[in-house]
């Protein structure tokens, strides 16, 4: 029962905060790979550091996306985590029905 609200949960959740890691994971591994491989300088590269840690929002508002993000990436990993049965005390019993031929092959 917690699952399926779990998983009806997840699916909000997922397309609202999916644009938002999606724009700072994507411009953080930019920053990166651009300054150390593509030997871009700090001028260069400052409008994904912008967009990386949204300061286009101000300085009154960026705490609040940071937060929001932070909690909505916790929020999908530990319903994904629930949801998936990783951490499940009773595993499912592995079906002991069928049968394994083996041949050996001749040389």
């Amino acid at each position: 029962m917690i699952k399926q609200k779990f998983r009806q949960l997840h699916r909000i959740v997922a397309p609202i905060v999916f644009l938002p890691l999606f724009m700072t994971v994507i411009t953080g591994v930019a920053y990166r790979l651009g300054r150390n491989w593509f030997g871009l300088s700090r001028d260069q590269a400052h409008i994904l550091m912008v967009i990386h840690e949204a300061e286009y929002l101000g300085d009154e508002i960026k705490p609040f996306y940071v937060l929001l993000n932070g909690i909505g990436l916790m929020w999908m990993l530990i319903t994904g985590i629930v949801m998936s049965g990783l951490f499940r005390k009773n595993k499912p019993k592995q079906n002991t029905d069928s049968k394994v031929i083996l041949t050996k092959s001749e040389n």
